[in-house]
C-alpha cells in the first residue's frame, strides 16, 4: 500500500519525462549545476584557447547528454518529495469522511430514539386503555390487538434478518473483488520494479561507458569512425529502449493508481455495509427488546387473572426465553458474537429463578447487546488506537481521561500491573509472596476455615469459580492466605475474596493479582475499612448521604419519605467497589479509573447510579417495592458511557476536601456513639453482677436438676 500511494500522480500532472534543467533531487543535482565551459564561452579569446577536434567536440557533449539523462535513476526519489504532502492530504480526506459517516449515524441514531419514544408513549396509551376498560370484552379485545402488533413485528424482524443476509452475501462478494484487485496490483507492482531495476542497470552502464571508456589498442582513422558510429547507434536504440521503458512506467504508474483508487473505494464500500450491518442488528436487538418488554408489561397488567389470552400469553414469554440469537443468525455476519459468557467468564444473562426476572434478564440482555454494536466503531476502536499509540505509562491528565473512558481488553493486565506498582511499590519486596505462601503451608491461620467457606460462595456467575476443573479458586485460595498473613490486624474479610477474584481474572497471575490486593487494602481504602468492626465503611455510607441530598434532593425526599435505608444496599458496593452490582464490562471500567484514582471514584459512580435510574425510583410508589426494584436495579445499567458521562461531568463539581471533611466529621460521631455504646454495655454487666439470680417458685436451678437425676 505504501508503495502504490508513493507512485501515484497527483491531479492535473502532465506524464511525460522530466526536463533536464529542472531538478529531480537535492544535494547530487547541486554537484551537477557546475558544467564544463563552452568552446566558444565569453571572456575567453578563441585564438588563445586549443581547437578541439570534432572527436573530441562530440565526446563531450554526448558526456554532457549522458549525464543529463543519468538523473532518470533518481525518479522515484523525485516523485518521493510530495509523498508526504499527499499522505497528509489523503488522511485530511480520510477524516473528513468519517465525521461525515459518524454525522450521518448520529442523526440515524436519533431518528431510531424518537421511534422508540413514539413506540414507548403508544404502548403507554394502550396499556391505559386497557387498564380503563370497564369490561372483560374490552379488555380482550386490547389484548387481541397486543397479539396483532407483535406478530406484525415477528414480521418485521423477519425482513430484517432477510435483509442482513443480503447485505452479508453482497459483503462476500466484495471481499473477493477486494482480493483479486489486491493479487492485480501487487502484479502490475512487481512488473514495475523489474522495469525500474533494468532501466537503472542501463542507465549505469551507459554513464559508465562514457565517463571510463574501455582502453582499446589504436586503431586507423577509418576503423575508429566506423566504431564510433556503431557505437552512436548503439546510443540510439538504448534512447529508444530508455523512452519507451519511460512511457510504459508512466502508464504503468497510471493504472497503479487508478487501481489503488478502486481498492480504496471497495475498501469504503465494505466498510459502510458492515457499519450498515451492524446498525441493523443493533436495531433488530432493539425490536426484540420492545417485543419482550409489551409481553412483560402485559403480564404484569394481566397479573394472575384466568383468562382465554392468558394462556396465549405464557406461551409466547416460554417462547422468548428460549429463543437462542445464535439460531437466528447461524448464517449471518457475526461482528459481535453474543455467547453464553462474556471474555472473563461472567453469564450475559443472569439466572433469574422467577420467571418475570428471567424475561427483564433477557431484556438486559438484548439492550448490552445493542449498545455495545452501537458504541463499536464510534467508540471503542477509536480508543483501542488511543491506548495502542499510548507507549509508555505515565501519570499525566491523559492518562486520567483515558482510564476514565476505560482500557481496552489488551492493554488492562499491562495497566493494571503499572498502577499496583506505583501504589505498593515501597512495600513490594521480591521473593515477598513466596515467603507467605510458605509460611501458611508451614502454620494453618485462623482465617482459613473462613477462606474455605467462601471461596465456593466466589462469583455464583462465573464459568472460571464454578466449573470443578478450574485453577482459579485454588489460585484465589492462595492469594487470600498469603494477604492474612501479610496484614495479620485484618487477616480476612467476607469481601475480599470478591476483591482478589476481579485482580485474578484480569492480570491471571497470582502475584500480581496478590499485590493489586494490597494496593486496594492498604493504599486505596482508608484504614479499618476491613476491619473487625468496619468503621470507616460506616463512615463512608454516612458520607454518601450526605452527598445524595446535596447532589439529588428530589430522590432523598422520595426515598425518607417511604423510610427507605439506602445503607442495605449501598455499604456492599463499597465494600467490594460493585463487584456484585454492575455487568462486568461497566464493573471493570470503573475500577480502571478507581485503581488510579482512589475511593472518590466509588462516590462518583454510587452517585451516578441513582441519577441514572433516578425517574424509574421516583415513580415507586411503596417501601417494598423499592426495595425489590434496588436489589438489581445496578444490573439493567447496559450504557457505559452514559454512566462516565453521569459520573465525572454532571456530579461536578466534586472536590477531595469536601471527601475529607464529611470523613472526618463522621468519623469522630461515630467513635463517640461507638464509646456511649461501650459505656452501656459496662454499666449492664456491672448491674448484671450485682444481682443475685432470683429464681421463681417451683422452678429448679440447672445444679439441682443435674444432682436429682443423678440419685
Amino acid at each position: 500500500m505504501y508503495n502504490i500511494r508513493g507512485n501515484r500522480q497527483p491531479q492535473g500532472t502532465v506524464h511525460g519525462p522530466p526536463r533536464a534543467d529542472s531538478p529531480l533531487s537535492g544535494e547530487p543535482q547541486r554537484q551537477e549545476q557546475p558544467s564544463p565551459p563552452e568552446p566558444s564561452a565569453p571572456g575567453k579569446d578563441p585564438a588563445d584557447s586549443p581547437k578541439p577536434t570534432a572527436k573530441s567536440f562530440l565526446t563531450t557533449n554526448l558526456i554532457q547528454k549522458a549525464k543529463c539523462q543519468n538523473s532518470f535513476p533518481l525518479f522515484a526519489e523525485g516523485l518521493s518529495r510530495n509523498r508526504t504532502a499527499q499522505e497528509k492530504a489523503l488522511a485530511l480526506e480520510q477524516q473528513v469522511l468519517e465525521l461525515t459517516k459518524e454525522l450521518k449515524s448520529q442523526k440515524e441514531l436519533v431518528r431510531i430514539l424518537h421511534k422508540a419514544l413514539e413506540a414507548a408513549q403508544q404502548e403507554k396509551r394502550a396499556s391505559c386503555a386497557y387498564l380503563a376498560a370497564a369490561e372483560d370484552k374490552d379488555r380482550l379485545e386490547l389484548v387481541r390487538h397486543k397479539v396483532r402488533q407483535i406478530t406484525e413485528l415477528g414480521r418485521r424482524v423477519e425482513a430484517l434478518e432477510q435483509e442482513r443476509e443480503s447485505l452479508a452475501q453482497a459483503v462476500s462478494l466484495r471481499e473477493q473483488q477486494v482480493q483479486e484487485l489486491q493479487q492485480h496490483v501487487q502484479l502490475l507492482m512487481d512488473k514495475n520494479q523489474a522495469k525500474q531495476q533494468v532501466i537503472c542497470m542501463l542507465s549505469e552502464k551507459v554513464t559508465q561507458d562514457f565517463v571510463q571508456p574501455p582502453q582499446q589498442p589504436p586503431v586507423s582513422p577509418d576503423a575508429a569512425d566506423r566504431n564510433f558510429l556503431s557505437q552512436q547507434e548503439k546510443m540510439e536504440h538504448l534512447k529508444d529502449d530508455m523512452e519507451a521503458y519511460r512511457t510504459q512506467n508512466h502508464f504503468l504508474n497510471s493504472e497503479i493508481h487508478q487501481v489503488t483508487k478502486i481498492w480504496r473505494k471497495v475498501a469504503e464500500r465494505e466498510k459502510a455495509l458492515l457499519m450498515k450491518c451492524a446498525y441493523l442488528q443493533a436495531k433488530n436487538c432493539q425490536v426484540e427488546s420492545k417485543y419482550l418488554t409489551g409481553l412483560r408489561r402485559l403480564q404484569e397488567a394481566m397479573g394472575n387473572e384466568a383468562h382465554e389470552s392468558s394462556e396465549l400469553l405464557r406461551q409466547l414469554i416460554e417462547e422468548a426465553l428460549q429463543w437462542e440469537a445464535s439460531e437466528a443468525s447461524a448464517d449471518g455476519v457475526e461482528l459481535s458474537p453474543i455467547s453464553e459468557y462474556d471474555e472473563y467468564g461472567f453469564l450475559t444473562v443472569p439466572s433469574y429463578e422467577v420467571e418475570d426476572l428471567q424475561l427483564l434478564a433477557k431484556i438486559q440482555a438484548l439492550e448490552v447487546r445493542s449498545h455495545h454494536l452501537l458504541a463499536h466503531e464510534a467508540v471503542e476502536r477509536p480508543l483501542r488506537e488511543r491506548w495502542a499509540a499510548l507507549g509508555e505509562l505515565t501519570p499525566s491528565v491523559e492518562l486520567k481521561q483515558l482510564l476514565r473512558a476505560g482500557v481496552s481488553r489488551e492493554h488492562r493486565p499491562r495497566v493494571w500491573r503499572w498502577l499496583t506498582r506505583l501504589r505498593v511499590q515501597h512495600l513490594q519486596t521480591p521473593g515477598r509472596y513466596q515467603e507467605l505462601l510458605g509460611r501458611s503451608q508451614a502454620c494453618r491461620h485462623p482465617a482459613a476455615r473462613q477462606i474455605e467457606l467462601d471461596l465456593n460462595r466466589t462469583f455464583p456467575n462465573n464459568k472460571h469459580f464454578t466449573c470443578p476443573t478450574s485453577s482459579f479458586p485454588d489460585k484465589l485460595r492462595r492469594v487470600l492466605l498469603a494477604f492474612s498473613w501479610q496484614n495479620p490486624s485484618i487477616g480476612y474479610c467476607q469481601g475480599l475474596n470478591r476483591l482478589a477474584a476481579i485482580a485474578l481474572l484480569v492480570l491471571d497471575e497470582e502475584e500480581s493479582a496478590f499485590w493489586c490486593l494490597v494496593a486496594i487494602v492498604e493504599t486505596i481504602m482508608p484504614p479499618d475499612y476491613y476491619s473487625k468492626t468496619l468503621i470507616a465503611s460506616q463512615v463512608d455510607q454516612r458520607v454518601l448521604q450526605d452527598l445524595l441530598s446535596e447532589k439529588l434532593p428530589k430522590l432523598m425526599a422520595h426515598l425518607g419519605q417511604h423510610r427507605v435505608d439506602l445503607s442495605f444496599i449501598t455499604f456492599n458496593w463499597f465494600l467490594v467497589v460493585f463487584a456484585d452490582s454492575l455487568i462486568s464490562s461497566i464493573l471493570l471500567q470503573v475500577w480502571d479509573a478507581f485503581l488510579y484514582e482512589g475511593t472518590k471514584v466509588v462516590f462518583r459512580y454510587a452517585l451516578a447510579i441513582f441519577k441514572y435510574n433516578e425517574e424509574e425510583i421516583l415513580r415507586l410508589r411503596d417501601s417494598l417495592e423499592i426495595y425489590q426494584y434496588l436489589r438489581f436495579f445496578t444490573k439493567t445499567i447496559c450504557n457505559s458511557r452514559k454512566l462516565m458521562v453521569i459520573a465525572f461531568h454532571d456530579m461536578n463539581p466534586f472536590p477531595m476536601k469536601q471527601l475529607r471533611q464529611l470523613r472526618a466529621a463522621y468519623r469522630e460521631r461515630l467513635e463517640a456513639e461507638l464509646r456511649e455504646l461501650e459505656q452501656f454495655k459496662a454499666q449492664y454487666l456491672e448491674t448484671r453482677a450485682s444481682m443475685a439470680p432470683v429464681l421463681p417458685e417451683g422452678c429448679t436451678s440447672e445444679d439441682e436438676g443435674e444432682g436429682e437425676e443423678e440419685a
